[in-house]
């Protein structure tokens, strides 16, 4: 009980003097990814990027079939759900399923109705998909529970964690049946009538409270023969105060950070914060403690993922439930060792720099192996049906295609990473010295 009451103090006394040293913290101007320069992309991840914008078009798209009654859809109701796909005009969404023959089907009926299903192939890998999700179900439902114990109040929006379905590997079924699956994790609440459901934690899991650092921490010092005491490995089960640096991974191109910034960087590494499961409220928003925290959270949020990215604009929904900063991209962009933000399209995708070797994923799940088997099914060379565009139908609001008997070539579905409509990155810690002190590293 002493010893307890003695960390409760030393938490309390860490907190007051990281206030008091830093209450006034120098901002710098904001640092936008459109700003960003060529060279200081990592090309790899933008081509990983490119890939994952491929795979979620064709899962939307595999899904949506596979709860229709006969595994059917006319072309045209696909319009419907361009904003889902991210495939604004004028591309078609034809145009798309053409590219993908060995997964979706079209074809006329006799009212010349063009229509989509899925082929054989496909239906073979939906079955695939479903039994992979529902054998690693237990380990998705672990950091759905993590995700709660994250958050301040232990308990988040049900339609908030439902953007995060495919990335925690989910199954379709989630908001119905699956949170219902787990009644010893988290139950569904509903405050009032008029209110949102919410997901809610049940019970604290104490060997859950360690973050994903911590635990490549402790096998690195069981392959060096390092053993812990009884009381270490009691204290690591409690959440408190960190100390543990983040694996940096920087590209060739930013060897002036180490050069110019590394004792900045060397104090941030060193920096004690608090654990991403301990209680958070009393933080002072803007301090170093603040923003070193949030940057274990989103380090432990992206460990949780199949792909270990996520889409930034869902990531903003939790600020106040994860006790992160307003401008989150900004500490995405700063601490850009950790993280890589990418804009591909339309929405910008953040990755853990540390997971990935060059392009490739450095542990894959059997979700994410799946994934890979459904790209290799993306786009061929081969011999298929021709379309062609029809101007009545298409003026029409048709999809403006018919059925031609000729065969052509239908080109590679290739990862293509064009110049233009891209956007750049300059590097926030590349900037005029003058914007920089140690706080700004943090």
């Amino acid at each position: 009980m002493n010893s307890m009451r003695f960390g409760f103090l030393e938490l309390n006394s860490w907190r007051r003097n990281c206030y008091n040293s830093h209450r006034e913290r120098f901002m710098t101007t904001s640092k936008r990814v459109q700003d960003r320069s060529k060279k200081k992309r990592v090309h790899q991840l933008e081509e990983a990027t490119e890939k994952w914008k491929i795979t979620s078009k064709i899962v939307f798209l595999m899904e949506l079939l596979k709860q229709e009654q006969e595994m059917v859809i006319p072309v045209r109701s696909l319009s419907h759900y361009r904003k889902q796909i991210n495939l604004p005009k004028p591309h078609r969404i034809s145009d798309f399923l053409r590219k993908t023959p060995k997964l979706f089907e079209l074809y006329k009926d006799h009212k010349g109705v063009l229509w989509c299903g899925l082929t054989q192939k496909a239906e073979v890998l939906m079955e695939e998909h479903k039994r992979v999700i529902e054998e690693n179900e237990d380990k998705a439902a672990e950091y759905v529970t993590r995700f709660l114990m994250m958050s301040v109040d232990k308990r988040l929006p049900l339609e908030k964690i439902a953007h995060f379905r495919r990335d925690f590997g989910l199954p379709m079924d989630f908001r119905t049946h699956w949170v219902h699956q787990y009644p010893q994790h988290f139950r569904v609440v509903k405050p009032s009538l008029d209110d949102v459901e919410f997901l809610e934690l049940v019970s604290w899991n104490p060997d859950w409270a360690i973050t994903e650092l911590e635990k490549k921490n402790m096998k690195m010092l069981e392959v060096e023969g390092v053993t812990r005491t009884e009381t270490e490995a009691e204290s690591s089960h409690t959440p408190g105060l960190l100390s543990l640096p983040f694996n940096l991974k920087f590209p060739a191109n930013f060897k002036r950070v180490h050069s110019y910034y590394g004792a900045k960087i060397k104090l941030f590494q060193e920096r004690s914060y608090l654990s991403p499961y301990a209680d958070a409220k009393g933080l002072k928003a803007g301090s170093l403690e603040f923003d070193k925290r949030a940057v274990a959270v989103m380090h432990e949020l992206l460990s949780f993922t199949v792909e270990k990215r996520l889409v930034t604009d869902h990531l903003t929904h939790f600020r106040s439930e994860l006790v992160m900063p307003q401008k989150l991209m900004r500490l995405l962009l700063k601490h850009c060792g950790i993280f890589y933000v990418s804009e591909r399209g339309k929405r910008f995708s953040v990755f853990l720099t540390e997971a990935y070797d060059g392009s490739k994923l450095i542990e894959k799940s059997p979700l994410f192996l799946w994934r890979e088997k459904l790209l290799s099914l993306v786009g061929y060379r081969g011999r298929k049906k021709k379309f062609e565009v029809d101007s009545e139908s298409d003026a029409e609001g048709g999809d403006g295609l018919r059925l031609l008997q000729s065969d052509s070539d239908v080109e590679d579905l290739d990862v293509e990473l064009e110049q233009k409509g891209t956007l750049e990155y300059k590097d926030p810690l590349l900037e005029n010295d003058s914007e920089m002190d140690v706080a700004e590293i943090s």
